[in-house]
């Protein structure tokens, strides 16, 4: 037997599924693709997460367009952090290239030009579907992880949740939580701390510092409502297709803390929300996070281990999260142990530090007899990628360098027209894009201060008493006055008098 039928073999073997599947390609060995030697990834374990990872200019945006097209074909929605713009050509058909057939050729499959039904979002002013969570949402253990508190400060947070809750007082964007801390230590600071204790103006003024801080990175955008009900991100659409959910995010790349805010506002309302899926035989959502560094780049150990614990946790909700970014040891060891699939381009060596990164690398994937995995590592074409799955069993299948299937939509931006089209079309911008104020804390603080300063103004304004004005008049007596018309003077001038009379 040859060596490329014992590896033909070797991938039909490990990759094979008795349920349903996506295809990421075929495997190829000694530099040459194995026709029909499919490596394919069961519906069943997606849930398990995954890692795409790989240089600049390696492919890894294409992979991730085309899981996201195989798991929308399946009927599962899907949502995509687009940080550099050009995942909105996915709602567009593929104009196709004498290249893509060529590449399907080899891999065994045929080519089909298809465009998604496509949902544009965004964080910002930019056009789509406006994506809000009110400050009670979000809550006050998320609020402080992501202003990384101390433990003091976080006891204010929950102390301003407490008083909001026993007041009826609505915290939904951050003026107004920002006004609820001004009143504690303020004109409402005898009631906190009859009720609450003591608070320190200094941990409040830290607090509205962060605050601040949060919103100068375009959160204030994020705080309020109509608030985003995470159920619209699993809608189908009428011929069966999970809907691509697209978050345009080209406009906060430098803005890190906005990103890790969004990200674990919405895998906590998720997590919150979802019903228990136990052992499902597919997911109900996947997530693609990609530039994954900018969430765990700034994040305190606070942030990593509330992130550490959704990822944990939220495969059980039938929730897959696959990072994407350039290198897998951007991403904590603690996340990446729970990482099932594994796609990773190559990886170019031009330091020390990038030759210690691929052997690094290398020791994350099983042993194979077929591979060198640190050389394939640096010699992987575009559009290539050493792949590690779980079977529907979760072991771990046999590692394959792959050549991948060709996206089917179009790997390139919506026109202007394009993107109108998709916009005017969406029932969900239709729900989400009228931005609501309506009366919260904030209002109905103002309005208590108001009072209270009217009814002091009122007080001020009485008109005096006979009584409190000859006091006023005696108080304004001349001193001398006063001495003369006091009793301990009468007493003594007429002590006097009665002697000078015997």
């Amino acid at each position: 037997m040859s060596d490329k039928e014992k590896f033909f073999a070797h991938i039909e073997k490990g990759y094979t599924t008795k349920g349903d599947f996506i295809t990421m390609g075929a495997g190829m060995v000694n530099g040459e693709t194995v026709t029909e030697a499919y490596v394919k990834v069961p519906l069943k374990t997606l849930n398990r997460h995954g890692l795409i990872a790989g240089a600049t200019g390696t492919g890894k945006t294409k992979t991730l367009q085309v899981i996201a097209e195989n798991l929308s074909n399946k009927g599962i929605p899907v949502l995509l952090m687009d940080l550099k713009g050009d995942l909105s050509g996915i709602a567009q058909p593929s104009p196709g290239h004498p290249k893509i057939d060529e590449r399907h050729a080899a891999i065994g499959l045929p080519f089909e030009a298809t465009g998604f039904p496509v949902e544009i979002m965004s964080l910002s002013e930019q056009n789509g579907v406006r994506l809000r969570a009110t400050v009670s949402e979000f809550g006050p253990v998320l609020l402080s992880r992501i202003l990384d508190l101390t433990v003091t400060q976080e006891g204010i947070v929950a102390v301003v949740f407490k008083y909001c809750d026993d007041n009826k007082l609505p915290l939904l964007d951050l003026k107004d939580f920002k006004k609820v801390l001004q009143y504690a230590t303020g004109e409402g600071k005898k009631e906190f701390q009859s009720a609450y204790g003591r608070i320190s103006t200094s941990s409040t003024g830290t607090i509205l510092r962060k605050i601040i801080e949060l919103e100068q990175q375009g959160a204030d955008l994020f705080f309020g409502e109509k608030s985003f009900d995470v159920d619209d991100l699993v809608r189908i659409d009428e011929n069966g297709r999970g809907y691509i959910n697209i978050i345009r995010l080209t406009d906060i790349q430098d803005k890190p803390k906005l990103f890790s805010t969004f990200m674990l506002s919405l895998l906590a309302e998720i997590y919150a929300t979802f019903p228990e899926q136990g052992d499902s035989d597919r997911p109900e959502l996947i997530l693609f996070i990609d530039e994954a560094h900018l969430i765990f780049k700034e994040a305190s150990k606070a942030l990593l281990d509330q992130i550490e614990s959704i990822v944990k946790l939220i495969r059980s909700k039938g929730i897959g999260l696959y990072f994407v970014t350039q290198n897998p040891t951007d991403v904590p060891d603690a996340v990446l142990s729970q990482l099932g699939l594994k796609v990773q381009h190559a990886l170019r060596a031009f330091t020390a530090k990038d030759r210690k990164a691929i052997k690094l690398t290398a020791e994350n994937y099983p042993d194979s007899e077929f591979y060198d995995t640190k050389e394939v590592l640096t010699s992987l074409g575009i559009g290539e990628a050493l792949i590690s799955a779980l079977d529907e069993k979760g072991r771990p299948t046999p590692l394959a360098a792959t050549m991948l299937r060709a996206p089917m939509s179009r790997m390139d931006v919506l026109t202007g027209k394009e993107l109108k089209a998709v916009l005017n079309a969406s029932d969900l911008i239709k729900k989400y894009n009228d931005e609501i104020d309506r009366e919260s804390a904030y209002e109905i603080l103002n309005d208590k201060i108001a009072k209270a300063e009217a009814a002091a103004e009122k007080e001020k304004a009485k008109p005096k008493s006979r009584r409190s004005s000859s006091r006023s008049r005696s108080t304004r007596m001349n001193p001398v006055v006063k001495v003369l018309t006091s009793a301990t003077f009468i007493r003594g001038v007429l002590g006097v008098l009665k002697k000078v009379i015997r």
